[in-house]
């Protein structure tokens, strides 16, 4: 399962992606937490990631790719992962493209979150996230206010309200991906791989709406892997039937054992040397030399 989320900051991607990787047990890639952890680890991308960002430049999608092909050479990103906040445009999704390729592991669904310009802007200035890291619980004053105001639910901590969700600045965001990013969505619809969800309503409703398109589109995918390792399965027994001929070594083995059988056959002709034997056989002279005995009768 391999899955690129496409939305307006705001739309709510964040919050699906979290539940689907509770769900599917795939990890969510994410560009900027990759961005962070490379910068503080110090690697070779994440010095050239800081160099450009110190410099007040975007970073090159070289490195952000470098990232991303390292974070999926890791073992929990074999079953498959969720790309958030890549790609950004057009250039960006074809050297994606190119990449996941050569990896043999390509995108499989791009499922965009659909939400109205005017809703995206409510819920962007009345968000407010969870100010500890660990938790990162996100609220919304007007739809899913915290029962303490300012208070997180789950770990007591205090809310942040960010500086960027601002009414001014979110309507500039929004304009910035509509002229960026919304054209991936014709983009992943030339191939065939995009789906949209509507969301609106409940968290749990839009996720049902999510789960069901990605198990429709995984349906077909999951039905052709086990056709072609059926087919393999078929095709097992005719490359190891050449094996059988190895019974024919027991043949060979079974003549020397016939020979040594017919070896002791052989040497019972000689068994008849004991007949010779019987030569003790004078034992009866001495009956002669009882004859002698009657010499002695009565001559007198």
């Amino acid at each position: 399962m391999r899955i690129v989320l496409l939305g307006a900051p705001g739309s709510g991607k964040g919050t699906q992606s979290k539940l689907l990787i509770e769900k599917y047990k795939i990890p969510q890639i994410s560009t900027g937490d990759l961005l962070r952890a490379a910068v503080a680890a110090g690697s070779d991308l994440g010095r050239k990631a800081k160099a450009a960002m110190d410099a007040g430049q975007l970073v090159s999608d070289d490195v952000v790719l470098g990232m991303i092909q390292e974070r999926l050479s890791k073992p929990d990103a074999r079953a498959g992962f969720i790309l958030d906040g890549f790609p950004r445009n057009i250039p960006q999704a074809q050297a994606l493209d190119a990449m996941l390729a050569r990896l043999s592991q390509p995108l499989q669904l791009a499922l965009l979150v659909d939400v109205d310009t005017e809703v995206l802007t409510t819920r962007l200035t009345g968000r407010r996230t969870c100010a500890n890291a660990a938790c990162g619980a996100i609220y919304n004053i007007y739809f899913t206010a915290p029962k303490s105001p300012g208070k997180c639910d789950k770990c007591g901590s205090n809310l942040a309200h960010r500086s960027d969700d601002n009414e001014n600045t979110v309507r500039s965001r929004l304009q910035v991906y509509e002229q960026q990013t919304a054209p991936l969505v014709s983009y992943y619809k030339a191939q065939g791989k995009l789906r949209t969800v509507r969301g609106t309503g409940s968290v749990n409703e839009i996720f049902k709406n999510v789960t069901d398109i990605i198990e429709v589109q995984m349906r077909p995918l999951a039905a052709a892997m086990s056709a072609a390792q059926a087919a393999a399965a078929k095709n097992a027994p005719a490359k190891t039937a050449k094996p059988a001929k190895k019974p024919a070594p027991a043949k060979a083995a079974a003549k020397p054992a016939a020979k040594a059988a017919a070896k002791p056959v052989a040497k019972k002709p000689a068994a008849k040397k004991p007949a010779a034997k019987k030569k003790p056989a004078p034992k009866p002279k001495k009956k002669a030399v009882k004859k002698a005995a009657p010499k002695k009768a009565k001559k007198p």
